[in-house]
């Protein structure tokens, strides 16, 4: 099986735990060791391997998805020397290394996701994605591949409440699906052009366009304040801190790492 080369350190089950520590995710399924994804209307497995992980199938329209998926636009070595020199973090981030935050390869189901994750737990947000993806995607083996816009297009609001979500949510998505943001342009732009684009869109609100520079797009600076679980987990941290956005600045360049390093510490103290 081919080998996609990851640089060390690099720890394979610490780095994909929230495909399975929140409950089953029907687009990125966790099962005996491997994550299992559709990607063009074929399923991947990727496993850890010597020097990185193996991937199969892989090839050239596979290989830029895996990538993104396991985070490889992130460069944690400058990371983890500004860590050092940050009292707080020093005493976090050692116990992590090798930790690299997946990102969503998919622009459209990152947004659909944060609707989903909008005012309810993440248990909750990964069991009704789970049955969106399940009614709206195309199956697998194992994994499914999430639904395109085109046919969330059509749904009807009645079918989306009966999979749990609220009525608003349920015209959030509908009327993200039918939106028709060119992502493409949206990725050239600065960050604050990007989170005004986002925001522009019903349903979607700082909150979902900073995890979407974060989570999607990979920028160095996103910093999720409005987040109750980054909240909790800067408090947890940093106890005399009253503004969380503000608090950001002195993360700066790496607020993204630190936020996902700061959630992670946070479930696996």
């Amino acid at each position: 099986m081919p080998i996609l080369r990851i640089p060390e350190p690099y720890d394979f089950e610490l780095s994909l735990e929230r495909f399975f520590y929140w409950g089953l995710d029907r687009a990125n399924v966790w099962h005996e060791g491997a994550l299992h994804r559709m990607v063009g209307g074929r399923e991947v497995r990727i496993e850890r391997a010597s020097g990185g992980v193996r991937v199969e199938p892989l090839d050239d329209s596979i290989e830029p998805v895996v990538r993104k998926l396991l985070g490889l636009e992130f460069v944690l070595e400058p990371f983890y020397a500004f860590a050092a020199g940050e009292p707080v973090l020093a005493g976090v981030v050692p116990s992590l290394v090798g930790f690299r935050p997946p990102l969503a390869p998919d622009p459209f189901e990152s947004l659909v996701t944060s609707i989903t994750a909008q005012q309810v737990s993440l248990h909750a947000a990964f069991a009704i994605r789970s049955r969106l993806i399940e009614r709206f995607g195309e199956r697998g083996d194992l994994a499914y591949s999430f639904p395109t816009a085109e046919r969330l297009a059509k749904a009807r609001e009645d079918e989306l409440l009966a999979l749990g979500f609220s009525r608003r949510k349920a015209e959030y998505v509908t009327g993200l699906a039918r939106a028709e943001l060119d992502f493409d342009a949206l990725a050239l732009l600065p960050d604050e052009e990007v989170k005004a684009a986002i925001s522009s869109v019903r349903g979607l609100g700082e909150w979902s366009a900073d995890w979407f520079l974060a989570r999607h797009l990979a920028r160095p600076e996103a910093w999720p304040a409005g987040d109750l679980g980054l909240r909790k987990a800067v408090l947890a941290f940093y106890p005399d801190v009253e503004d969380i956005r503000a608090a950001g600045d002195r993360f700066r360049p790496f607020q993204n790492l630190t936020a996902h390093y700061l959630l992670l510490a946070l479930r696996h103290p």
